[in-house]
């Protein structure tokens, strides 16, 4: 008999395995006494009231034990010999297609344009400490793509697209820890992903598969309208029995290159805004009403929405105890995003805000067609790099100056290792972001007391949310019409929105390919 309980235990006593047990036997409604095994299968934080909650789901088994669940991997076999699918871009929907592959009995070879995860340090570095970037090797290209770098969040609304946790356990089995299975927010941490990343590849490489960096496709192969294969920088041909594209939402050359060869690229909507910083001691203090974060607590998160006139404002991958990073994927550019180590205990939070943009906004760029939102995009980020000093210090204002349109003298300390500088961000905005943005925080300092406040940073520019470029696919097949052997995957290709989303999509586009090739 296996029993489910709900329980709830103050924050200093949520870890206390003994008290656990007690607490959840005197819920039982069966009252056998000691339950044979038992086990946490859910625990959040409810900070809603004036008492602060862990809140368990516990599972009591009276007349049997817990048998541990096989491993995924063990039904892997190698795959040396069967048939090549190739795989453009080494994030979660590429690696994890990759696995996928290796699952159905097909081999897959990965290629990027970056480097591996360990080399790609350097060029981190660079774009930190010097201003360089690289356009092959950042914090969105390269091995493990932008979610290496981005914080490590595992929270999905998708649920509908399928098996969370499948991707969830893959990701323990090569060395997250098994607490994002029960957490309702899971998170790793951009110090703990280089290595699971790391740790995936090698799964990969040690059932046949293959993975190439410094490798950048620069066009398909193509013969009578099907996919056979890419070229690699100008010269090496990879060729398999289909393609999965799973370059990200910044690998623009890509849109292009299939707009050169005639295979349709659409416009989509997306999202534009800046990257909100606060003391995360006053994001604690708001919500949880205490004056001082208990030490059992985890660093308190937040996520803010409204409508202003007919757009939506939002907040968007909120990083308590984080860093802001710079996201840069060209020279002359200013891009920002944000990551949080595994323990959160940066003394800064940051959000996201931004703006919903839709098509019949983008005015003049309409003459770009298909690429309109794009070339606004660049065109805000350039405009940010513009105002600065030639480096990635960033232009920013106090939150309460940018609503107000007035220039800020100083700016509080940030965690944005290029620095900042004082600058007109309600100026360098397009006006209608701008507008909306300044009535939305305006909204959101009603609705969350202390938010709107000068000790917050308001950061340029946060630009990178999702690709304005979608690639089409067919619902049924995830192919390409116009090019069978082509498949769209993750978020470069309009499909996902997060490491765990973008898993999942990459999963199943596999699954696909392996119904396509028989």
């Amino acid at each position: 008999m296996i029993e489910t309980v709900d329980i709830k235990l103050a924050p200093k006593d949520a870890s206390d395995n003994a008290l656990i047990l007690q607490k959840s036997i005197a819920k039982s409604k069966y009252k056998k006494g000691k339950p044979k095994d038992w086990r946490v299968i859910r625990r959040s934080v409810d900070a809603r009231g004036r008492q602060i909650w862990f809140q368990l789901r516990v599972e009591l088994y009276y007349e049997e034990q817990i048998i541990p669940e096989p491993a995924i991997l063990d039904n892997f076999v190698p795959v040396d010999d069967q048939p090549p699918v190739i795989i453009v871009g080494a994030g979660p929907a590429g690696y994890f297609a990759a696995l996928e592959l290796i699952e159905q009995g097909l081999k897959p070879i990965v290629l990027d344009r970056g480097k591996d995860v360990r080399a790609r340090r350097r060029d981190l570095r660079a774009i930190q400490q010097f201003g360089e970037v690289n356009p092959h090797s950042n914090y969105c290209f390269g091995e493990g793509g932008a979610g290496t770098y981005s914080d490590g969040k595992l929270y999905t609304r998708s649920h509908k697209r399928g098996n969370i946790y499948k991707a969830m356990r893959l990701l323990v089995e090569h060395g997250a820890k098994s607490d994002i299975l029960v957490d309702a927010h899971p998170h790793i941490g951009s110090n703990k992903l280089p290595g699971i990343v790391s740790n995936i590849r090698a799964t990969i490489e040690q059932y046949g598969g293959e993975v190439h960096f410094d490798a950048m496709v620069t066009d398909l192969i193509r013969k009578d309208g099907k996919i056979l294969g890419v070229i690699v920088n100008d010269e090496k041909e990879y060729r398999g029995e289909a393609v999965i594209l799973a370059t990200g939402h910044s690998a623009r050359d890509i849109y292009y290159l299939l707009d050169r060869l005639n295979i349709k690229v659409e416009a989509k909507p997306f999202a534009l805004g800046v990257r909100i910083e606060h003391p995360q001691a006053l994001i604690d203090k708001i919500q949880y009403n205490q004056r001082q974060r208990e030490e059992a607590l985890p660093a308190s998160s937040y996520r803010l929405a409204c409508q202003v006139g007919d757009r939506g404002v939002f907040s968007f991958c909120m990083c308590p105890g984080g860093l802001v990073v710079p996201a840069s994927t060209a020279p002359g550019e200013l891009v920002v995003n944000g990551m949080s180590m595994s323990r959160r205990d940066s003394a800064f939070a940051n959000s996201g805000t931004v703006v919903a943009v839709e098509l019949s906004d983008l005015g003049a760029y309409q003459e770009h067609g298909v690429f309109a939102g794009l070339e606004f995009q660049k065109a805000v980020e350039q405009k940010m790099f513009a105002n600065g000093d030639g480096t990635q210090n960033a232009p920013a204002q106090r939150l309460t100056d940018f609503v107000r349109d007035k220039m800020s003298k100083s700016l509080p300390e940030t965690s944005y290792i290029p620095g900042i500088h004082p600058a007109p961000m309600h100026g360098l905005l397009p006006d209608f972001i701008a507008e909306k943005l300044k009535q939305g925080i305006r909204t959101f300092g009603k609705k969350m007391k202390g938010y709107f406040t000068e000790e917050a940073n308001v950061i340029g520019t946060e630009s990178r949310t999702s690709s304005p470029v979608r690639i089409p696919r067919n619902k049924a097949t995830y192919m390409h019409d116009d090019a069978p052997g082509l498949f769209p995957c993750g978020e470069g290709a309009g499909y996902a929105g997060g490491i765990i989303s973008a898993a999942m999509d990459g999963q199943n586009v596999a699954r696909a390919v392996k119904a396509y090739t028989g």
